[in-house]
């Protein structure tokens, strides 16, 4: 099989899907790898170390999709790339779909095989490859909402640890899970007053145990909910749905209660957005927006501002999967992997991902049907 690693095109996006140790751990097992020059610049992996891998060079991104059955990825396809889709060629990488409807028919279009990451999920509910990139988001949202905190950025002008005699600000992160409890962690290092609300109670616990009382949980609930927002300095959107759109739990309303110059950070952007005045996603060259005097931070690719941490912690998690795809194939990969094909969105011109297919309005087909 050859596997093709094209240059990510969305903007500021500098991460990449396969590091040259990939590249040669894919080469010994005798498949071969194509990359597009220039594409593991962003991450600090030049072209000769792709090269010295056992990789080759292609001349541009059309060449590597045209070469390659298993095309690996970070971001989703942009429409830019649409045209480079061909039928059962295998896609890996996150995808999305339930934001990006027009993707979703394209690939069903076109017959392409995608696998998301963001859906694979272990038996045990959780998501091993969207887990690495749920840490460095949850991390960044602290970073990033205490910098337009400040004054000259349009923020509150406050310090979220605060200092003696001046109290901390407020961090309330809605959502429990990996993201929140990282956005929990920074948070609390800089010595914020913080409050997760999440809605099952197993979790609450565990929250309140690790952290051993230095944080507050609540229930999440509208009545809670709105309660909180009011309050927040810093606001953090942590919520998932795997494969369908994020629910908007933050109201306009609520919105138009916080203080003037508080932050939010929506890491659930890319999945739509669980704050209703979230209505669009921004990039890292221009992050923010405001809106009813708080500041909106949406950028959907936060961990690409950190390519080479993220580019890692990604490619630790993906790389035994692409090399038993690359080795067996998907059909035999997949049909002994039952978290695999959770992963699986798009078969033979069918979306086979329940929650996808009712996000982007279209039937469900069950893979199982199209063996």
């Amino acid at each position: 099989m050859i596997v093709g690693l094209p240059k990510e095109i969305k903007k500021q996006e500098y991460r990449v899907a396969l590091t040259p140790a990939g590249c040669e751990m894919i080469v010994r097992q005798g498949q071969s790898v194509v990359v597009q020059p220039g594409a593991g610049n962003g991450s600090g992996f030049a072209d000769e170390e792709y090269v010295a891998a056992g990789a080759k060079l292609t001349t541009d991104a059309a060449e590597v999709w045209a070469q390659a059955d298993l095309i690996v990825k970070v971001k989703e396809p942009l429409p830019e790339e649409f045209g480079f889709f061909r039928k059962e060629q295998l896609l890996f990488t996150y995808l999305h779909l339930a934001a990006a409807p027009e993707l979703a028919r394209s690939l069903m279009a076109s017959e392409v095989t995608a696998i998301a990451y963001e859906t694979i999920q272990a038996t045990n509910g959780s998501l091993p490859l969207l887990t690495p990139m749920s840490e460095v988001a949850g991390r960044m949202a602290v970073q990033e909402g205490a910098k337009f905190l400040e004054a000259f950025q349009g923020g509150r002008g406050v310090l979220l640890g605060g200092v003696p005699g001046v109290p901390p600000a407020e961090v309330i992160i809605i959502g429990g899970g990996i993201v929140g409890t990282n956005a929990a962690k920074m948070a609390l290092g800089l010595g914020a007053e913080v409050v997760v609300l999440e809605k099952n109670g197993d979790r609450m616990r565990y929250l309140d145990d690790v952290f051993q009382g230095r944080l507050r949980t609540l229930m999440s609930n509208p009545y809670n909910i709105a309660q909180a927002v009011k309050k927040a300095d810093l606001l953090i959107g942590a919520v998932l749905v795997p494969g369908a759109r994020a629910p908007r739990l933050v109201s306009e309303e609520m919105v138009k209660t916080m203080k003037k110059g508080a932050v939010i950070v929506d890491v659930a952007v890319d999945q739509g957005g669980s704050i209703a005045t979230i209505d669009r996603a921004t990039t890292h060259e221009n992050p923010t927006y405001e809106k009813h005097g708080v500041i909106h931070y949406a950028v959907a690719n936060m961990p690409g501002a950190v390519p080479r941490t993220s580019t890692l912690a990604l490619t630790n998690v993906t790389i035994d999967y692409v090399l038993h795809l690359a080795a067996k194939g998907f059909r035999e990969t997949v049909k002994n992997n039952a978290m695999l094909a959770l992963g699986v969105n798009a078969y033979r011109g069918s979306i086979t991902h329940r929650q996808v297919a009712e996000a982007v309005g279209v039937p469900y087909i069950p893979l199982e049907s199209l063996w």
